[in-house]
């Protein structure tokens, strides 16, 4: 049976009116999450990406950083959001491992949200309260992890991060079981490393440079093939004797789910645009970070390695959300 006339016509119309409207977004202030407390790598990547966007759109965006639960704070804000493009979340790699790290996580970091763009990546660098742990290398340092495993502990700023699986494989690699402190981010994780309430840390080499040139941190290693541009006398971890140890922090950006594909793409295009940018290149080469740009479907593929991989971890670690 061929449908009515009036339905085909509407048919096209629908699609123009959609594309219209559309086109007319956004038509009042973004709120962009970031589920961390500011002044952590979370923050200042979330925020030169909403500047990124902000300009390249036309618009006000407005960064809101709602903190807790390893993010899912910030994110179910996000998840309960209409799909009208006026909400996105600005979030590390932990986003997509809530499920694996948490036991009760109130959304589905898959089904829930749509990727919309990966913005940047960098090393991780491993650091020593200068005062707690001996040793001016790496090599110099583990006789003392080893021989007094419990006096030494490792800030966390979320589980399921970057940071926190370097961890695991730091202490699979080394043989140790040292123990794990998490933190609302990684601005209150580095105040305690500072304090010494904890002596050892591996987060974003953005947060930790200017305490290692004051000399308060030790930097031990990066966690990348090759030594970073930023920190070009900080050995890689396999140069410090710990091959195996390479691990990268990722920024993404995401939806609600149901976001409709033109607005998707439209935010895609203007942090791709930014990743071409000789002026944001820079800027994020002296923060340890290289821009990355891609397509939303390139990242939806990306994320789902990184999972996989990472959730193999976990299951070595023998990790259990607690």
């Amino acid at each position: 049976m061929r449908p009515p006339r009036r339905a085909l016509l509407a048919a096209p119309l629908l699609a123009a009116s959609f594309q219209a409207w559309a086109q007319d977004w956004p038509s009042r202030p973004i709120r962009w999450i970031v589920p961390y407390p500011p002044g952590g790598p979370a923050d200042i990547m979330g925020r030169l990406a909403a500047q990124q966007v902000a300009y390249r759109l036309g618009v006000t965006v407005v960064v809101e950083n709602r903190s807790g639960a390893s993010g899912t704070v910030g994110a179910e804000i996000v998840r309960q959001a209409a799909p009208d493009g006026q909400t996105f979340l600005c979030a590390p790699s932990v986003h997509v491992m809530a499920r694996h790290v948490l036991p009760a996580v109130p959304y589905d970091p898959v089904t829930d949200f749509v990727p919309v763009a990966r913005f940047g990546q960098g090393p991780l660098l491993l650091v020593a309260n200068a005062a707690r742990v001996p040793g001016e290398t790496l090599r110099e340092a583990l006789p003392a992890l080893r021989s007094r495993p419990r006096d030494f502990a490792f800030g966390v700023s979320a589980l399921g991060a970057a940071n926190h699986l370097a961890v695991l494989e730091f202490n699979r690699l080394t043989g140790l079981d040292l123990l794990l402190v998490t933190y609302r981010g990684s601005a209150p994780a580095l105040a305690d490393l500072m304090a010494g309430q904890v002596s050892l840390m591996i987060d974003p080499i953005i947060g930790m440079l200017p305490h290692v040139r004051e000399g308060r941190l030790r930097a031990l290693a990066v966690t990348a093939p090759r030594r970073s541009a930023v920190t070009p006398n900080i050995p890689t971890a396999a140069e410090a004797g710990l091959p195996g140890l390479e691990f990268f922090s990722w920024y993404g950006v995401w939806g609600p789910a149901g976001l409709p594909a033109p607005m998707i793409e439209r935010v895609n295009a203007a942090l791709v645009a930014a990743a071409q940018d000789p002026g944001l290149v820079a800027r994020l080469a002296g923060l340890g970070f290289e821009a990355v740009g891609e397509s939303a479907t390139e990242f939806a593929a990306y994320i789902g390695r990184d999972v996989a991989r990472n959730v193999a971890l976990l299951r070595a670690a023998n990790f259990r959300p607690e």
